[in-house]
């Protein structure tokens, strides 16, 4: 019998939910969080629970305690903003420390840009610490970022899913069902921590996250 796996956050009362073979519920607060290189906060929003990781030099993760994935679905709401360099969201996974994880980030300000290759650069697959973002456009350029398929309003919420399945990630943009980006993985980390991500000189709101594996 196949065991099925769900948790979620988002809800203002913060809580975690499993199904599987044993149950754990644990209250969404900043103490749920260990954090690198980045301050969080949450806030409640309508009833619904607002994870807010705020803006330094460098990328920093937000790392969620005693929570190990390996394969499945990773899906979020996320808020960036159409600011040119200073708008890099997404999710770290497979982390086994605060340096040595794979991630996929968006970025807004790209989404409806009228140049071409910007628009390209709107999501990104990256591993650390070896495989960063230059790396990977001066040796595989347009391999591992790419458009979105549907547009975006940068300045707004928009929800990501990402599918990660043995060595490979699909990413989807706003519920459509085409992905923007497929990749193979880049090391054979294969489970580890999972956490809100953002990148140099950004900050970035998160939501409503719900991972199934």
């Amino acid at each position: 019998m196949k065991v099925k796996f769900y948790m979620l956050v988002g809800l203002v009362s913060g809580i975690f939910y499993f199904e599987s073979t044993a149950q754990k519920t644990v209250s969404l607060q900043k103490e749920n969080f260990t954090t690198y290189n980045r301050v969080l906060s949450v806030k409640d929003s309508n009833h619904l629970a607002i994870v807010h990781i705020d803006a330094k030099p460098s990328s920093g993760v937000a790392w969620l305690k005693d929570i190990n994935f390996k394969n499945g679905v990773i899906e979020f709401d996320v808020k960036g903003k159409n600011v040119q360099q200073q708008s890099f969201v997404g999710i770290a996974f497979h982390g086994l420390n605060d340096s040595t994880y794979d991630a996929v980030y968006f970025r807004p300000f790209n989404f409806t840009s009228d140049d071409a290759v910007r628009k390209s650069h709107s999501v990104q697959y990256i591993s650390m610490p070896k495989y960063e973002w230059y790396y990977l456009r001066e040796k595989f350029t347009g391999k591992f970022e790419d458009a979105l398929t549907k547009a975006v309003d940068p300045d707004k919420w928009f929800h990501a899913k990402i599918v990660v399945d043995k060595n490979e990630v699909n990413v989807y943009a706003d519920n459509d069902d085409k992905p923007s980006l497929s990749v193979k993985t880049l090391n054979n980390y294969g489970a580890g921590k999972i956490g809100f991500w953002v990148g140099n000189d950004s900050d970035g709101d998160f939501t409503n996250l719900i991972i199934k594996q």
